[in-house]
């Protein structure tokens, strides 16, 4: 069983990259319904205020730590967890798909980055196997619920944002069999080229979210004051919790 730690009441799993890697390759070649999550303040911010999108990640059979401020929360209850980025984590489950035949299905992203990622990753990947790809400009989940289920995908990227893409991908798990689905953000934009990944110093000291911030200032809305909140709440949370 692999270990969690909670960070405000939600969990995070607690776990090496490869072993992440592992879980979902097991849930895959064993037919199993699991959700992923790419978990970071925002999100538990966000889903204090939001009881739908709280049972999302607190049911989530994965929950990563994608931003960098859920390691320092974590480092503050004394546990030393690696930062699995959901870009680079995407990048890695792509190449699993791959060599191991999954069949997968891309939701998310305007209509000119999803047609963009497919050709990028088909000429990347030439044995890839995607079946199914759709823009997140959508209303009716259910019908794209169904055209993947119809597709046979067996692994399922959204990009939608959050709350969006968790709520859409509890939904999923709940009508398909055999379907992993993780919630990836603007990691498409990335993937498929259009927006350049941080450069690696900003990687390495985890400060890709700073770096996205100078070349996208509205996200400064964002994150201010919701990073320092997170942390502040992180801080008086760490009195208690340790892993489970």
């Amino acid at each position: 069983m692999i270990k969690t730690a909670k960070i405000q009441g939600f969990k995070i799993n607690l776990l090496k990259y490869n072993e992440a890697l592992d879980f979902v390759k097991t849930s895959l070649d064993n037919g199993e319904n699991i959700q992923i999550v790419t978990i970071n303040p925002e999100m538990i911010e966000a889903a204090k205020q939001n009881p739908e999108f709280s049972d999302a990640l607190k049911y989530a059979e994965l929950v990563v730590p994608d931003g960098v401020g859920i390691k320092i929360a974590l480092k503050f209850k004394g546990i030393n967890q690696e930062q699995i980025r959901g870009v680079d984590f995407a990048k890695s489950l792509i190449e699993l798909s791959a060599k191991n035949s999954y069949k997968l299905a891309l939701v998310g992203a305007k209509p000119e980055i999803n047609k963009k990622l497919v050709e990028v990753l088909k000429g990347k990947y030439p044995e890839l196997n995607i079946v199914y790809a759709h823009d997140g400009y959508f209303k009716n989940d259910d019908e794209i619920i169904d055209d993947i289920k119809k597709s046979g995908a067996n692994l399922v990227f959204t990009a939608l944002g959050a709350p969006k893409q968790e709520l859409f991908n509890a939904k999923l798990k709940s009508i398909t069999q055999g379907v992993a689905s993780i919630g990836l953000g603007g990691t498409f934009d990335v993937l498929s080229g259009s927006v350049k990944l941080a450069p690696p110093i900003y990687r390495k000291l985890g400060l890709e979210w700073l770096y996205r911030t100078l070349k996208q200032p509205e996200r400064f809305k964002r994150i201010f004051p919701t990073l320092p909140l997170f942390l502040f709440h992180s801080i008086m949370d760490a009195v208690g919790g340790k892993a489970e």
